[in-house]
């Protein structure tokens, strides 16, 4: 397995948000176990003077906290709850792209899931946290019934003001092919752009190609050449899909290689010229891959957990070093089962959060004791008095001198281009 250097830019300790403002948020943690206010952000806006606005994709989005493509979106029902609850965006299911045929390159992908275990994991820093493991990887069911569940969860989550977006998995050729399979990027590009104007939504529609974490585990990707092609064409082959309908972000995978090929990776990604040859915005990162582990009868699993998010925030740290800011938009994944984790990816120019296994915590490590789970996750995330984002963005405030108003995409801006500042206030 490779190795990975810790973070050095980490919130210790207790958040300083202020007397008042502390008081306030352990009261409202309190008073809101039995629902949260509404609306969410003007709340939180009035009491404590946070905008949390962000962006996603290039599309404004209410709050920053969104789920990440998975099992926990791949039915109506869920997305609904979502968008009732109050996430500020979803990314359904990842999509195998077929051709005009029906065929699909990237087949054995498309698998349904099988049981799932959500488990507590211990990281190499000693942290203990929480990961979902489970067989099932991309959507198994007809593109038609992909594009019907992209319209009503458009339908549904409109009212709400929640953004959603599909995720696909193109074709990547493996090592040995030197082709490439445009009639899957053209057909599958078109059709779901399709549907996003067929709900008079105004281009660019927000799309992500998906590196899925099992990719570290395949031949596909043994060749680091290889990967760094991948992350040049795909861009090119979408956006010619459909010219100026889509908003491409690249879900960026953890793989098997040492993390300067991660830092590879992300410079090839970022330096490449504007225009249609370059994506519009990333995510960073999803899962690590263990090919030892065995699950369900199968060897080689993804996993998260601390070393998930030790990994990812060591590699944008260093990133940052280089003092190239990355002018894309960046999106977070990994291991955000607190508003503090979330706050530390923020310190790195992340402007959204995407989470998964938080939805997924056992009954009793949630405080709200009624409402959906994603409501029990956003009053865990953002009014925790110890681990919430409110009262870590309250103490970063102070500490920076963040202007008032700011919201949290304008905040993320600032960090990319001021990490050295950020940087030099841990280190003293």
């Amino acid at each position: 397995m490779f190795e990975f250097l810790p973070p050095r830019v980490r919130l210790q300790g207790e958040p300083h948000a202020g007397e008042r403002e502390a008081r306030q948020i352990a009261e409202d943690f309190e008073r809101f176990r039995d629902g949260l206010p509404r609306p969410l952000e003007a709340y939180v806006h009035s009491a404590y003077g946070l905008d949390l606005a962000s962006t996603y994709g290039g599309w404004s989005v209410k709050n920053p906290f969104g789920k990440g493509s998975g099992q926990l979106s791949l039915a109506l029902h869920q997305v609904s709850k979502d968008a009732e609850a109050g996430l500020g965006f979803t990314v359904l299911k990842t999509l195998i792209a077929e051709d005009s045929s029906g065929a699909q390159a990237m087949h054995e992908w498309a698998i349904p899931e099988t049981r799932m275990s959500v488990e507590r994991i211990r990281g190499k820093s000693g942290k203990e946290g929480w990961t979902v493991t489970w067989k099932g990887r991309g959507w198994f069911d007809t593109f038609a019934a992909y594009c019907d569940l992209f319209t009503r969860s458009l339908e549904a989550a409109r009212p709400a003001g929640m953004l959603v977006a599909p995720s696909v998995k193109y074709h990547l050729p493996t090592p040995a092919e030197s082709f490439w399979k445009e009639d899957e990027y053209r057909f599958t590009t078109a059709r779901l752009v399709e549907v996003w104007r067929g709900q008079n939504l105004s281009p660019p529609m927000p799309l992500e190609k998906d590196f899925s974490p099992t990719l570290a585990g395949s031949a596909r990707a043994s060749e680091e050449a290889k990967v760094l092609e991948w992350l040049e064409t795909v861009p090119g082959l979408v956006h010619s899909a459909a010219p100026r309908q889509v908003s491409l972000g690249l879900k960026l995978f953890n793989t098997l290689f040492e993390d300067e090929f991660q830092l590879r990776m992300l410079n090839r990604v970022i330096s490449a010229s504007p225009g249609a040859n370059r994506a519009d915005f990333l995510i960073y990162a999803n899962r690590l891959y263990d090919p030892d582990k065995v699950f369900d009868g199968h060897q080689g699993v993804a996993y998260g957990g601390p070393d998930l998010s030790d990994r990812n925030l060591a590699v944008l740290e260093r990133f940052l070093d280089t003092g190239k800011p990355s002018s894309l938009p960046l999106s977070a994944t990994g291991d955000i089962c607190s508003g503090r984790v979330a706050a530390e990816y923020l310190l790195r120019g992340v402007s959204s959060f995407q989470m998964h296994t938080v939805f997924q915590l056992p009954d009793g490590e949630y405080a709200m004791r009624a409402g959906s789970k994603t409501e029990k996750v956003l009053h865990l995330l953002l009014f925790h008095p110890r681990e919430g984002f409110i009262a870590w963005l309250l103490d970063l405030r102070r500490r920076f001198g963040w202007r008032a108003g700011a919201n949290v995409g304008q905040i993320a801006a600032w960090c990319r281009e001021h990490w050295n500042t950020i940087r030099e206030a841990f280190e003293t």
